[in-house]
Protein backbone atom coordinates (compact mmCIF):
# COMPACT_ATOMS: atom_id res chain seq x y z
CA UNK A 1 0.00 0.00 0.00
CA UNK A 2 1.06 3.20 -0.93
CA UNK A 3 2.36 5.79 1.86
CA UNK A 4 1.70 8.95 2.73
CA UNK A 5 3.54 11.67 0.56
CA UNK A 6 6.97 13.03 3.00
CA UNK A 7 6.67 16.33 4.50
CA UNK A 8 8.09 19.47 2.76
CA UNK A 9 12.09 19.42 1.87
CA UNK A 10 11.86 15.73 1.15
CA UNK A 11 12.84 14.57 4.96
CA UNK A 12 10.61 14.18 7.83
CA UNK A 13 8.94 16.56 10.03
CA UNK A 14 11.08 19.43 12.30
CA UNK A 15 8.16 20.08 14.76
CA UNK A 16 10.29 22.82 17.04
CA UNK A 17 8.03 22.47 20.00
CA UNK A 18 10.20 21.52 22.70
CA UNK A 19 8.26 18.83 25.80
CA UNK A 20 9.41 17.47 29.33
CA UNK A 21 12.55 18.87 31.13
CA UNK A 22 13.79 20.17 28.07
CA UNK A 23 10.91 22.48 27.91
CA UNK A 24 10.91 23.22 31.96
CA UNK A 25 14.66 24.45 31.11
CA UNK A 26 14.19 26.46 28.68
CA UNK A 27 10.53 27.75 30.05
CA UNK A 28 12.82 29.27 33.11
CA UNK A 29 15.43 30.44 30.89
CA UNK A 30 13.09 32.15 29.10
CA UNK A 31 12.34 34.49 31.87
CA UNK A 32 15.43 36.23 32.58
CA UNK A 33 15.81 37.12 28.68
CA UNK A 34 14.60 40.04 26.56
CA UNK A 35 11.09 40.08 26.05
CA UNK A 36 9.50 40.63 22.27
CA UNK A 37 6.29 40.75 21.95
CA UNK A 38 4.48 39.00 18.76
CA UNK A 39 1.62 39.78 16.48
CA UNK A 40 -1.02 37.71 15.95
CA UNK A 41 0.46 36.70 12.27
CA UNK A 42 3.59 36.48 13.92
CA UNK A 43 2.15 34.25 16.49
CA UNK A 44 0.34 32.19 14.36
CA UNK A 45 3.66 31.39 12.70
CA UNK A 46 5.76 30.62 15.65
CA UNK A 47 2.95 27.91 16.30
CA UNK A 48 3.28 26.09 13.13
CA UNK A 49 6.84 26.54 13.74
CA UNK A 50 6.65 24.55 16.71
CA UNK A 51 4.58 22.18 15.72
CA UNK A 52 6.20 21.11 12.35
CA UNK A 53 3.49 22.95 9.83
CA UNK A 54 6.28 24.82 8.66
CA UNK A 55 8.90 21.84 8.16
CA UNK A 56 11.91 22.35 7.13
CA UNK A 57 12.44 25.90 8.11
CA UNK A 58 14.32 26.07 11.98
CA UNK A 59 12.88 29.74 12.53
CA UNK A 60 12.20 33.13 10.94
CA UNK A 61 13.64 34.19 7.75
CA UNK A 62 16.96 35.86 6.68
CA UNK A 63 17.16 39.16 4.76
CA UNK A 64 18.57 36.50 1.60
CA UNK A 65 15.53 34.00 2.46
CA UNK A 66 13.10 36.89 2.51
CA UNK A 67 14.50 38.49 -0.72
CA UNK A 68 14.43 34.74 -2.48
CA UNK A 69 11.24 34.05 -1.76
CA UNK A 70 9.90 37.63 -2.54
CA UNK A 71 11.63 37.53 -6.20
CA UNK A 72 11.92 33.69 -6.82
CA UNK A 73 9.61 31.35 -4.50
CA UNK A 74 13.20 30.12 -2.77
CA UNK A 75 15.24 30.49 0.62
CA UNK A 76 18.64 31.27 -0.12
CA UNK A 77 19.02 27.58 0.22
CA UNK A 78 16.82 27.01 -2.40
CA UNK A 79 13.87 25.27 -0.47
CA UNK A 80 10.30 26.35 -2.73
CA UNK A 81 8.52 28.71 -0.31
CA UNK A 82 6.14 31.54 -1.32
CA UNK A 83 5.24 33.71 0.91
CA UNK A 84 7.86 35.23 3.72
CA UNK A 85 8.01 34.02 6.81
CA UNK A 86 9.63 36.67 8.82
CA UNK A 87 9.45 38.55 12.36
CA UNK A 88 9.34 42.14 12.62
CA UNK A 89 10.21 45.18 15.58
CA UNK A 90 10.89 48.88 15.69
CA UNK A 91 13.87 50.39 15.26
CA UNK A 92 14.34 51.38 18.96
CA UNK A 93 13.98 47.51 20.05
CA UNK A 94 15.92 46.76 17.05
CA UNK A 95 18.74 48.35 18.25
CA UNK A 96 18.80 47.59 21.98
CA UNK A 97 19.21 43.71 20.57
CA UNK A 98 22.75 42.44 19.59
CA UNK A 99 23.18 40.29 16.93
CA UNK A 100 23.86 36.95 18.21
CA UNK A 101 21.55 37.68 21.57
CA UNK A 102 18.94 35.31 22.90
CA UNK A 103 15.48 36.87 23.20
CA UNK A 104 11.84 35.75 24.74
CA UNK A 105 8.43 35.86 21.74
CA UNK A 106 6.05 36.63 23.71
CA UNK A 107 1.71 36.42 23.83
CA UNK A 108 0.85 40.33 23.04
CA UNK A 109 -2.27 39.43 24.76
CA UNK A 110 -1.92 36.95 27.52
CA UNK A 111 2.09 37.66 27.88
CA UNK A 112 2.54 34.00 27.82
CA UNK A 113 6.73 32.96 26.62
CA UNK A 114 5.89 31.16 23.04
CA UNK A 115 9.41 30.90 22.29
CA UNK A 116 13.32 31.69 22.66
CA UNK A 117 14.77 32.81 19.56
CA UNK A 118 18.67 33.39 18.55
CA UNK A 119 18.55 36.83 16.88
CA UNK A 120 21.57 35.78 13.77
CA UNK A 121 20.79 38.96 11.81
CA UNK A 122 18.81 42.41 12.04
CA UNK A 123 17.90 44.03 8.23
CA UNK A 124 15.29 46.50 6.77
CA UNK A 125 12.84 45.57 3.86
CA UNK A 126 11.44 47.39 1.35
CA UNK A 127 8.04 46.64 2.47
CA UNK A 128 6.30 47.98 -0.79
CA UNK A 129 8.46 45.06 -2.37
CA UNK A 130 7.36 42.51 -0.50
CA UNK A 131 3.35 43.51 -1.03
CA UNK A 132 3.69 43.71 -4.79
CA UNK A 133 5.21 40.19 -5.00
CA UNK A 134 2.91 38.54 -2.35
CA UNK A 135 -0.28 40.60 -3.05
CA UNK A 136 0.36 41.68 -5.97
CA UNK A 137 -0.92 45.37 -4.72
CA UNK A 138 0.35 48.11 -2.07
CA UNK A 139 -3.41 49.52 -1.54
CA UNK A 140 -4.08 49.56 2.25
CA UNK A 141 -7.57 48.70 1.89
CA UNK A 142 -6.00 44.98 1.29
CA UNK A 143 -5.65 43.42 4.17
CA UNK A 144 -2.62 41.99 4.04
CA UNK A 145 -1.33 44.73 2.37
CA UNK A 146 -2.20 46.80 5.47
CA UNK A 147 -0.49 44.79 7.89
CA UNK A 148 2.54 44.57 6.29
CA UNK A 149 2.60 48.26 5.86
CA UNK A 150 1.95 48.47 9.80
CA UNK A 151 4.62 46.20 11.01
CA UNK A 152 7.99 47.25 12.64
CA UNK A 153 10.51 48.62 10.32
CA UNK A 154 13.74 46.20 11.11
CA UNK A 155 13.00 42.34 10.73
CA UNK A 156 15.16 39.36 12.99
CA UNK A 157 16.60 36.70 12.04
CA UNK A 158 17.45 33.59 13.61
CA UNK A 159 16.12 29.65 14.66
CA UNK A 160 13.59 29.07 17.49
CA UNK A 161 12.39 26.94 20.54
CA UNK A 162 8.89 26.74 21.06
CA UNK A 163 7.44 26.61 23.97
CA UNK A 164 3.85 26.69 23.68
CA UNK A 165 1.01 26.30 21.29
CA UNK A 166 -0.73 29.21 21.85
CA UNK A 167 -3.58 27.96 23.85
CA UNK A 168 -5.35 26.84 20.40
CA UNK A 169 -5.48 23.31 22.56
CA UNK A 170 -6.94 24.66 25.30
CA UNK A 171 -9.45 26.24 23.09
CA UNK A 172 -10.26 23.89 20.31
CA UNK A 173 -9.59 20.30 21.77
CA UNK A 174 -9.06 17.10 19.54
CA UNK A 175 -10.21 20.04 16.35
CA UNK A 176 -6.52 21.56 16.70
CA UNK A 177 -4.22 18.23 15.27
CA UNK A 178 -0.78 18.30 14.58
CA UNK A 179 0.69 17.51 11.35
CA UNK A 180 2.32 14.47 12.89
CA UNK A 181 -1.52 13.83 14.35
CA UNK A 182 -3.49 14.16 10.79
CA UNK A 183 -1.28 11.76 9.61
CA UNK A 184 -1.79 9.24 11.99
CA UNK A 185 -5.27 9.19 11.76
CA UNK A 186 -4.67 9.02 7.97
CA UNK A 187 -2.98 5.88 8.20
CA UNK A 188 -5.43 4.67 11.15
CA UNK A 189 -8.19 5.30 8.46
CA UNK A 190 -5.85 3.53 5.88
CA UNK A 191 -6.06 6.85 3.54
CA UNK A 192 -2.45 7.46 0.98
CA UNK A 193 -4.59 9.85 -1.08
CA UNK A 194 -6.07 12.47 0.95
CA UNK A 195 -7.61 16.10 -0.14
CA UNK A 196 -7.30 18.89 1.69
CA UNK A 197 -9.84 21.55 1.47
CA UNK A 198 -9.25 24.74 3.13
CA UNK A 199 -11.96 26.75 4.80
CA UNK A 200 -12.55 30.23 6.78
CA UNK A 201 -15.93 29.86 6.38
CA UNK A 202 -18.91 27.62 6.98
CA UNK A 203 -19.10 24.96 4.60
CA UNK A 204 -22.36 24.74 2.45
CA UNK A 205 -23.69 22.78 -0.49
CA UNK A 206 -20.94 24.01 -2.47
CA UNK A 207 -18.23 23.56 -0.59
CA UNK A 208 -19.88 19.82 0.09
CA UNK A 209 -19.77 19.23 -3.31
CA UNK A 210 -16.36 20.15 -3.71
CA UNK A 211 -15.33 17.91 -1.13
CA UNK A 212 -17.49 14.97 -2.30
CA UNK A 213 -15.61 15.16 -5.65
CA UNK A 214 -12.43 15.12 -4.37
CA UNK A 215 -13.67 12.01 -2.51
CA UNK A 216 -14.71 10.48 -5.20
CA UNK A 217 -10.62 9.92 -6.26
CA UNK A 218 -8.88 10.26 -3.12
CA UNK A 219 -9.16 8.10 -0.03
CA UNK A 220 -10.77 10.98 1.86
CA UNK A 221 -10.50 14.98 2.36
CA UNK A 222 -8.83 16.45 5.39
CA UNK A 223 -11.62 19.50 5.87
CA UNK A 224 -8.86 22.27 7.23
CA UNK A 225 -10.51 25.19 9.27
CA UNK A 226 -8.66 28.45 10.13
CA UNK A 227 -8.21 29.00 13.65
CA UNK A 228 -6.44 31.90 13.51
CA UNK A 229 -7.64 35.62 12.81
CA UNK A 230 -10.10 36.73 10.09
CA UNK A 231 -11.06 40.13 9.12
CA UNK A 232 -13.93 41.95 10.62
CA UNK A 233 -17.11 40.42 9.81
CA UNK A 234 -15.87 36.40 9.25
CA UNK A 235 -17.70 34.24 10.83
CA UNK A 236 -15.58 32.70 14.59
CA UNK A 237 -13.65 29.57 14.03
CA UNK A 238 -15.37 28.17 17.07
CA UNK A 239 -19.29 28.62 15.66
CA UNK A 240 -17.51 27.55 11.89
CA UNK A 241 -16.29 24.25 12.67
CA UNK A 242 -19.40 23.75 14.86
CA UNK A 243 -21.50 23.73 11.51
CA UNK A 244 -19.21 21.86 9.23
CA UNK A 245 -18.77 19.18 12.25
CA UNK A 246 -23.34 19.09 12.10
CA UNK A 247 -22.51 19.01 8.05
CA UNK A 248 -20.14 16.39 8.09
CA UNK A 249 -22.35 14.00 10.81
CA UNK A 250 -25.33 14.24 8.95
CA UNK A 251 -24.20 14.41 5.28
CA UNK A 252 -20.82 12.48 4.25
CA UNK A 253 -20.12 8.44 4.75
CA UNK A 254 -18.19 8.10 7.91
CA UNK A 255 -14.48 7.29 7.35
CA UNK A 256 -14.38 9.37 4.46
CA UNK A 257 -14.06 13.18 5.85
CA UNK A 258 -11.79 14.58 8.92
CA UNK A 259 -12.12 17.92 10.41
CA UNK A 260 -9.13 19.83 12.15
CA UNK A 261 -7.89 23.03 12.38
CA UNK A 262 -4.71 24.71 12.04
CA UNK A 263 -3.52 28.04 13.70
CA UNK A 264 -2.49 30.52 11.05
CA UNK A 265 -3.77 33.59 10.38
CA UNK A 266 -5.38 34.35 6.89
CA UNK A 267 -2.76 36.24 5.09
CA UNK A 268 -5.49 37.13 2.30
CA UNK A 269 -2.89 36.45 -0.51
CA UNK A 270 -4.84 34.82 -2.90
CA UNK A 271 -2.24 32.54 -5.21
CA UNK A 272 0.61 32.77 -3.15
CA UNK A 273 -1.37 31.53 -0.39
CA UNK A 274 -2.78 28.48 -2.27
CA UNK A 275 0.96 27.72 -2.60
CA UNK A 276 1.74 27.73 1.06
CA UNK A 277 -1.83 26.16 1.57
CA UNK A 278 -0.18 23.29 -0.72
CA UNK A 279 2.83 23.28 1.05
CA UNK A 280 1.85 22.84 4.44
CA UNK A 281 -1.30 20.39 3.66
CA UNK A 282 1.92 18.22 2.45
CA UNK A 283 3.50 18.50 5.97
CA UNK A 284 0.18 17.44 7.12
CA UNK A 285 0.29 14.29 5.07
CA UNK A 286 -2.02 15.06 2.26
CA UNK A 287 -1.46 14.55 -1.54
CA UNK A 288 -3.82 16.89 -3.13
CA UNK A 289 -5.10 20.60 -2.64
CA UNK A 290 -8.52 21.67 -3.31
CA UNK A 291 -8.45 24.19 -5.81
CA UNK A 292 -11.86 26.76 -6.27
CA UNK A 293 -12.68 30.12 -7.20
CA UNK A 294 -10.70 32.52 -5.67
CA UNK A 295 -8.83 30.78 -3.27
CA UNK A 296 -7.63 32.43 -0.31
CA UNK A 297 -8.61 36.08 -2.33
CA UNK A 298 -10.15 38.69 -0.98
CA UNK A 299 -12.45 41.62 -2.77
CA UNK A 300 -11.40 41.53 -6.45
CA UNK A 301 -7.58 41.70 -5.85
CA UNK A 302 -7.06 38.52 -7.98
CA UNK A 303 -8.69 36.76 -10.82
CA UNK A 304 -11.71 34.08 -9.67
CA UNK A 305 -8.74 31.26 -11.33
CA UNK A 306 -5.13 33.15 -10.66
CA UNK A 307 -4.80 30.18 -7.91
CA UNK A 308 -5.17 27.54 -10.03
CA UNK A 309 -2.83 29.22 -12.46
CA UNK A 310 -0.23 29.97 -10.01
CA UNK A 311 0.23 25.96 -9.88
CA UNK A 312 1.26 25.43 -13.67
CA UNK A 313 4.45 28.10 -12.64
CA UNK A 314 6.01 25.70 -9.77
CA UNK A 315 9.04 23.95 -10.81
CA UNK A 316 8.76 20.53 -11.18
CA UNK A 317 9.54 18.48 -8.00
CA UNK A 318 9.10 22.11 -5.68
CA UNK A 319 5.73 20.51 -4.12
CA UNK A 320 4.31 16.70 -3.99
CA UNK A 321 1.24 18.13 -2.99
CA UNK A 322 -0.99 18.66 -6.44
CA UNK A 323 -4.02 21.25 -6.74
CA UNK A 324 -7.44 19.62 -7.27
CA UNK A 325 -8.47 22.41 -9.49
CA UNK A 326 -12.30 22.86 -9.24
CA UNK A 327 -14.47 25.32 -11.13
CA UNK A 328 -17.32 27.73 -9.60
CA UNK A 329 -19.99 25.49 -8.08
CA UNK A 330 -23.67 26.46 -7.38
CA UNK A 331 -26.95 24.76 -7.32
CA UNK A 332 -28.84 24.60 -11.17
CA UNK A 333 -32.93 24.87 -11.15
CA UNK A 334 -32.78 23.28 -14.40
CA UNK A 335 -30.10 20.39 -13.63
CA UNK A 336 -32.08 20.36 -10.92
CA UNK A 337 -28.81 19.75 -8.06
CA UNK A 338 -25.54 20.77 -7.58
CA UNK A 339 -22.88 21.86 -10.80
CA UNK A 340 -19.85 23.31 -11.90
CA UNK A 341 -19.16 25.89 -14.63
CA UNK A 342 -17.14 22.84 -16.48
CA UNK A 343 -20.53 20.85 -16.45
CA UNK A 344 -23.53 23.13 -16.07
CA UNK A 345 -25.04 23.98 -19.88
CA UNK A 346 -27.28 26.66 -18.62
CA UNK A 347 -27.41 30.23 -17.85
CA UNK A 348 -26.58 32.12 -14.62
CA UNK A 349 -29.87 32.96 -14.68
CA UNK A 350 -31.39 29.30 -13.84
CA UNK A 351 -28.22 29.15 -11.19
CA UNK A 352 -28.32 30.12 -7.42
CA UNK A 353 -24.91 31.43 -6.47
CA UNK A 354 -24.50 33.74 -3.36
CA UNK A 355 -21.49 35.10 -1.80
CA UNK A 356 -20.42 35.07 1.92
CA UNK A 357 -21.49 38.90 2.15
CA UNK A 358 -25.04 38.38 0.94
CA UNK A 359 -25.20 34.87 3.34
CA UNK A 360 -23.86 37.09 6.30
CA UNK A 361 -26.73 39.81 5.60
CA UNK A 362 -29.38 37.35 5.19
CA UNK A 363 -28.35 35.68 8.63
CA UNK A 364 -27.89 38.85 10.33
CA UNK A 365 -31.39 40.62 9.36
CA UNK A 366 -33.11 36.91 9.70
CA UNK A 367 -33.77 36.91 6.36
CA UNK A 368 -34.55 33.43 4.68
CA UNK A 369 -31.60 31.55 2.91
CA UNK A 370 -32.59 28.80 -0.16
CA UNK A 371 -32.37 25.02 1.27
CA UNK A 372 -30.46 24.34 -2.40
CA UNK A 373 -27.56 26.76 -0.69
CA UNK A 374 -27.18 25.65 2.65
CA UNK A 375 -28.18 22.41 4.95
CA UNK A 376 -30.76 23.20 7.37
CA UNK A 377 -28.51 22.05 10.70
CA UNK A 378 -25.81 24.01 9.01
CA UNK A 379 -28.20 27.19 9.07
CA UNK A 380 -29.65 25.88 12.43
CA UNK A 381 -26.08 26.46 14.00
CA UNK A 382 -25.34 29.79 12.41
CA UNK A 383 -28.98 31.43 12.86
CA UNK A 384 -28.51 30.68 16.55
CA UNK A 385 -25.22 32.82 16.13
CA UNK A 386 -26.60 35.66 14.61
CA UNK A 387 -29.54 35.49 17.24
CA UNK A 388 -27.02 35.98 20.34
CA UNK A 389 -27.12 39.31 22.00
CA UNK A 390 -23.12 39.92 21.69
CA UNK A 391 -23.57 39.53 17.25
CA UNK A 392 -27.11 41.87 17.51
CA UNK A 393 -24.86 44.46 19.98
CA UNK A 394 -21.99 44.52 17.27
CA UNK A 395 -24.38 45.24 14.21
CA UNK A 396 -25.89 48.01 15.61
Amino acid sequence: MPGLVKPHGGGSLKPLMLAGEALAAERARAASLAKLRVSSREKGDLIMLGIGGFTPLAGFMTRADWEGVCDGYRTAAGLFWPIPITLSTDEVVADGIKTGAEIALTDADSGEALATMRVTEKYRIDKAHECMSVFKTTELEHPGVKLVMQQGDVNLAGPVKVLSDGGFRAKYGALFMTPAETRAEFERLGWSRVAAFQTRNPMHRSHEYLAKVAIETCDGVLVHSLLGALKTGDIPAEVRTRAIGVLMEKYFRPGTVVQAGYPLDMRYAGPREALLHALFRQNYGCSHQIVGRDHAGVGSYYGPFDAHRIFDEVPPGALETQPLKMDVTFWCYKCGGMASGRTCAHTTADQLQVSGTQLRKWLAEGNPVPAEFSRPEVLEVLRAYYASPEVKAGAR
